[in-house]
């Protein structure tokens, strides 16, 4: 069975920054892409960041110059570096991973940035 394990979420003060963790388990095969959605309460889950196996990076403008994403093709792990928290960025974080047209989810973290 497969399953996207997320690490790193937490609390941090506005300015601060947090490293999040997706690790693919039950799985040989390589994610197509992978990305990170978040999910603020009241509000849909949206598009944060995702790459392609090749290394192609896609980011939502809200985070554009503040968020990284990588990936370990040989671990399948996702990687998300977020600097320059806001408190607007306070969410339930997801991992994804797409293989074919199948899609794969994490259980989510939460991240919460203070003012």
């Amino acid at each position: 069975q497969v399953q996207l394990v997320e690490s790193g979420g937490g609390l941090v003060q506005a300015g601060g920054s947090l490293r999040l963790s997706c690790a693919a388990s039950g799985t040989i095969f390589r994610f197509n892409a992978m990305g990170w959605y978040r999910q603020a309460p009241g509000k849909q889950r949206e598009l944060v960041a995702e790459i392609t196996s090749g290394g192609s990076t896609n980011y939502a403008d809200s985070v554009k110059g503040r968020v990284t994403i990588s990936r370990d093709n040989a671990k399948n792990t996702v990687y998300l570096q977020m600097n320059s928290l806001k408190p607007e960025d306070t969410a339930v974080y997801y991992c994804k991973g797409d293989w074919g047209p199948l899609a794969y989810w994490g259980q989510g973290t939460q991240v919460t940035v203070s003012s």
